[in-house]
C-alpha cells in the first residue's frame, strides 16, 4: 500500500519528520565538502549536498545555499574572498565531514574540529581537503536567488581540477567506485557507490 500526501499533508507535518522525508526523495545526491577561508585567513569546511553540474564549456558548477537568515560562514567568505573549494567525500572520512555540519562558532576551523587537513595550490586562497581524491577550486560567478524559498544558487568556475591520473578513463569519465566515493541522500543517511554499467550516448 502506497503512502499518498497533497501538498496539505506534507505541509501539516511535524517540521522535522517533513525536513527529512522531502530530503530524501530527491534520491541519492552527490555528497562534498566546500572549503573557504575568511578575508583574515580563518577557515571553514561544510558539508553539503546540493553541488550540480551547470556547464562544461566554459567549466561551471553550482551548489544550493539555505536562506542567508542566520550567519552562512561559507557564504560570507566566498563573498569576500571571491574563490572556495568542493572536495568530494569518500567512505573512509564521511563520519569526519558530517560533522562539519555542527554549528561551529566562526572562530573554529572545521578542519581541525573533525580532524581533516588542509591542502593548498600554489596562489590559490581558498583551501582543499587532503584527504579527498577529487579536489575542485572554483572562483565565484554569481548567484541567482531563488525567490519561493530564499536560497540561493551559487555559481562557479572551476579554477583547478586535482584528481588521480589512474581513475580518468579513456573518453573522459572517472571511475568513481574505484575512488571510494560516498555518496548521501536526505541529510544524515550516506551510500556507497557501485558502478552498473555504462551505455554510451543513446540514440533513437
Amino acid at each position: 500500500m502506497d503512502s499518498i500526501f497533497s501538498f496539505e499533508d506534507i505541509m501539516e507535518l511535524p517540521s522535522r519528520y517533513r525536513a527529512n522525508l522531502i530530503n530524501m526523495v530527491s534520491g541519492i545526491k552527490p555528497a562534498n565538502l566546500i572549503g573557504t577561508t575568511s578575508k583574515n585567513g580563518q577557515t571553514n569546511l561544510a558539508v553539503f549536498n546540493s553541488v550540480v553540474h551547470i556547464g562544461a564549456n566554459p567549466p561551471y558548477l553550482g551548489f544550493i545555499l539555505r536562506p542567508t537568515t542566520v550567519e552562512r560562514h561559507t557564504y560570507e567568505n566566498l563573498k569576500e574572498t571571491g574563490v572556495y573549494t568542493i572536495n568530494q567525500i569518500t567512505t573512509a572520512i564521511h563520519k569526519k565531514a558530517h560533522q562539519t555540519s555542527a554549528k561551529y562558532d566562526r572562530e573554529v576551523s572545521e578542519f581541525d574540529a573533525v580532524g581533516l587537513t588542509e591542502h593548498y595550490q600554489q596562489g590559490f586562497h581558498a583551501p582543499f581537503v587532503a584527504e579527498s581524491p577529487i579536489k575542485i577550486g572554483l572562483s565565484f560567478q554569481e548567484e541567482q536567488l531563488i525567490k519561493c524559498n530564499d536560497t540561493r544558487l551559487i555559481i562557479g568556475k572551476m579554477e583547478h581540477l586535482i584528481l588521480p591520473e589512474a581513475a580518468i578513463l579513456e573518453d573522459g569519465d572517472i571511475a568513481l567506485d574505484q575512488l571510494d566515493i560516498a555518496a548521501v541522500a536526505g541529510l544524515y543517511n550516506y551510500y556507497k557507490l557501485e558502478h552498473l554499467g555504462n551505455y554510451g550516448y543513446s540514440k533513437p
